[in-house]
């Protein structure tokens, strides 16, 4: 796994972004109180600006200020759970994972498992698994399924018993409910090789350019 090294670079950067924002909070209180001196200085003598005008135009000043703190605080702690995030997920590395997918490698004959997820029960579910010119090799009926996870494993076989070649295969997943096609979803175990922090949160990397969120993993062994 790489890990990303923290440079003196990197921590400049970081502190030259809050002395930016320290700075334009300073800088907008510097220019309100100067227009509000200068509108003291010029009101009319014969109607003054008045407590109450006063007072409101204080409070929201202070509450301007207030939410750039908040905001800048929130986004240190935006930051620190993504790196806490990034720390817990390396106990994945090396660990297989189940996670929406349809690829199926097939080597030696070997059982390859995969599972079949059902957002909701549906009273017919077919499973085929084709090979890379999208031939059927071997199909399943299933039959009817709850709400769950169906877990299955594929003995390298065609419908007809022989072995076929070992390769990448495909699983595809048809649920059913009266007429109506009920959303179900594939799932297959992978490697995890490792983790990384992006814009969307954790991924794991799987591998052949596969990817997953945490949010993915239905299983871990």
């Amino acid at each position: 796994m790489a890990v990303s090294a923290t440079t003196s670079s990197g921590s400049a950067s970081a502190l030259g972004a809050l002395s930016s924002t320290a700075g334009s909070s300073a800088d907008s209180e510097q220019r309100f109180l100067k227009l509000l001196v200068t509108q003291l200085n010029n009101q009319d003598p014969l109607n003054p600006l008045d407590n109450a005008q006063l007072t409101s135009q204080l409070a929201q000043m202070s509450t301007v200020s207030g939410i750039e703190k908040l905001n800048t605080a929130f986004q240190s702690l935006l930051a620190q759970s993504g790196s806490s995030q990034v720390l817990q997920s390396a106990s994945l590395i090396g660990r297989t994972v189940l996670v929406p997918g349809k690829e199926l490698a097939l080597a030696q004959g070997t059982n390859v498992p995969f599972a079949v997820e059902m957002p909701q029960g549906a009273g017919s579910v077919k499973v085929t698994v084709t090979n890379a010119a999208g031939d059927t090799v071997r199909s399943y009926d299933l039959g009817a399924l709850p709400q769950g996870v169906k877990t299955l494993s594929w003995d390298g076989k065609a419908d007809g018993g022989a072995l076929v070649a070992d390769g990448s295969y495909t699983v595809n997943v048809v649920a059913m409910s009266g007429d109506s096609r009920v959303t179900a979803t594939a799932l297959t175990y992978a490697n995890v090789a490792s983790v990384s922090q992006g814009s969307a949160g954790v991924s794991l990397d799987l591998g052949a350019s596969r990817k997953a969120s945490l949010g993915e993993v239905r299983l871990i062994l």
